[in-house]
């Protein structure tokens, strides 16, 4: 299994740190992963429409 690499020095030789420098600026320009979406609370999801009405057990109807 053969992988191309990521990225490749074409001309001159970059020092290991040189090559650790430019690695970490460009993971440092890796998009963020999205933010985990907030939690709602039971009362929030109870008035979702599409959601059964539970509240009628509760209630003795």
């Amino acid at each position: 299994m053969t992988e191309e690499p990521l990225f490749r020095v074409v001309r001159g030789t970059p020092s290991a740190e040189e090559v650790a420098a430019i690695v970490g600026a460009l993971f440092s320009l890796a998009p963020a992963a999205p933010p985990a979406p907030a939690p709602s609370s039971r009362w929030a999801r109870s008035a979702r429409p599409g959601r059964p009405r539970q509240w009628s057990a509760v209630a003795g109807s």
